[in-house]
């Protein structure tokens, strides 16, 4: 199901709003598709002006930075601790910039957006 951005057809106080143009293609958003840990599993999208964008369905293994020897470790992503931005995403297993994720070096903090970037970069907790 599309998501439509555009302008609503309906006024503050509930009355009908006449609009000078129709529904376009631009105004239409993309639905939210979570990044999960499992076996890794990438989604292309054509963007506008024919650009491409990379989401991540799913997620094995994490680009972990340890800031005491500023050295970057692929990394095999265990599970989910905790996730600020909903406390279900841990039931869920879902993976997001914020969540708290276990892996084989230790506990990492996610800094990147793997749902539009196509990637899941970390920084490890001390």
């Amino acid at each position: 199901m599309a998501l439509w951005q555009g302008r609503s057809r309906r006024k503050p106080t509930g009355g009908r709003l006449i609009l000078s143009k129709g529904k376009r293609r631009y105004e239409i958003g993309t639905e939210k598709q979570f990044t999960k840990v499992g076996a890794q599993s990438l989604k292309r999208y054509r963007g506008f002006g024919g650009n491409v964008k990379v989401r991540m369905l799913a997620a094995e293994y994490a680009n972990v930075v340890d800031r005491k020897t500023n050295k970057v470790t692929k990394v095999k992503i265990l599970g989910v601790k905790t996730n600020p931005a909903d406390p279900n995403f841990v039931q869920r297993s879902l993976i997001n910039k914020g969540a708290t994720i276990k892996t084989d070096l230790g506990d990492a903090v996610i800094t990147s957006r793997p749902g539009q970037d196509g990637a899941v970069n970390a920084v490890l907790l001390e």
